[in-house]
């Protein structure tokens, strides 16, 4: 049997509407597997708000006086809303769209959680490059040693490109017919299972299990309208994904869901590192409520997202092993009309 919901607690799904739980307190901020360029975001961070309180007290006194909510767990003064973006999961303060003057940055066709880490690994892709093809065609070397060059110069450059497509932002039209589950990740099926029994959705369920490659879109949506009940994460290895024990062993957030609508079905999503992708973010938290399709986090550089759906009388599994899906868009199941 897999290793199910990573809850302590059981709850039957025959129970009616689930409570909420509290959030799991080893998960401090959008990122709970830490990282460099997070560490680097953060120094910045205190940089600018030292920047601002003492250069642009105008500017602060103005954010202060259109905020939203009580920023009282995040743990740095939130004079913005670029303050918030490893908090989400936090708070409930919030700026409205037209006083947040960096909305714009979630229309850009990359992930704004992302952004920082494209900046820096283009940075260490693309200068490189420019510095070897610009000694390629200055310096007075060898035909040999210009041919290396250029070769340098062509593999970093590709590399920076992929990291730019590592990290896009498409957009996704997501189905609307009732009694639809649609794909939590971009990827490959690689693997579908029945479970016995699952404590969180209280009774069978069939787990899917989807490789992302690191040519895949690794945001990761909801696969329907729902609130989320409870959220756990759990440290561990950073084995290849596509190896079955990853499931069990690797690091993971496990992303409790009850449908929206009638009978409140309940789901599960993991997210689960790879031997690349070591980075786990998720900007939710209990109680928020979703539309089906939306986005709800990405795990940033091949991963694996897994989708536990209840089994029931009438359920048609759409997809199959071996099929790539599209987040949000491709059918995994239909459930029947209630």
């Amino acid at each position: 049997m897999s290793d199910t919901t990573d809850q302590p607690g059981k709850s039957s799904a025959k129970s009616g509407r689930a409570p909420i739980e509290p959030m799991d307190p080893q998960i401090l901020d959008i990122q709970p597997g830490g990282g460099v360029v997070i560490e680097l975001e953060q120094k910045w961070g205190c940089v600018r708000r030292w920047w601002l309180k003492n250069f642009c007290k105008g500017y602060v006194a103005k954010m202060a006086a259109c905020r939203k909510g009580d920023p009282a767990l995040v743990p740095h003064e939130v004079l913005d809303p670029r303050d918030l973006k490893f908090y989400q999961n936090q708070t409930d303060c919030h700026w409205d769209k037209a006083d947040d003057p960096f909305a714009w940055r979630d229309r850009l066709p990359f992930a704004r959680v992302g952004l920082a880490e494209l900046l820096v690994f283009s940075a260490l892709s693309w200068l490189p490059a420019i510095a070897a093809l610009t000694a390629s065609l200055t310096l007075d070397v060898s035909n040999a040693v210009r041919y290396v060059l250029w070769f340098v110069a062509f593999g970093l450059s590709l590399c920076g490109v992929e990291f730019a497509w590592f990290f896009r932002d498409p957009k996704r039209v997501v189905p609307t017919e009732s009694g639809l589950v649609v794909a939590p990740a971009d990827g490959k099926v690689v693997h579908i299972e029945e479970i016995d029994h699952d404590d969180f959705i209280g009774g069978p369920a069939i787990e899917i299990g989807v490789f992302l490659s690191i040519f895949n879109v690794h945001i990761n949506r909801v696969p329907i309208a729902c609130r989320v009940i409870g959220i756990r994460y759990k440290p561990g290895k950073m084995l290849n994904a596509l190896r079955p024990e990853s499931a069990r062993e690797n690091e993971r957030l496990t992303l409790c869901l009850e449908d929206s609508a009638a009978p409140h079905r309940r789901m599960v999503v993991r997210q689960i590192t790879g031997a690349l992708a070591r980075r786990i973010v998720c900007w939710l938290k209990p109680g928020d409520e979703l539309a089906r399709g939306e986005q709800l986090g990405m795990i940033k550089l091949g991963s694996r997202t897994e989708l536990l759906l209840p089994k029931e009388e009438g359920l048609v599994i759409v997809t199959k092993l071996g099929d790539n899906i599209v987040a949000g868009e491709t059918i995994m199941a239909k459930y029947p009309a209630v």
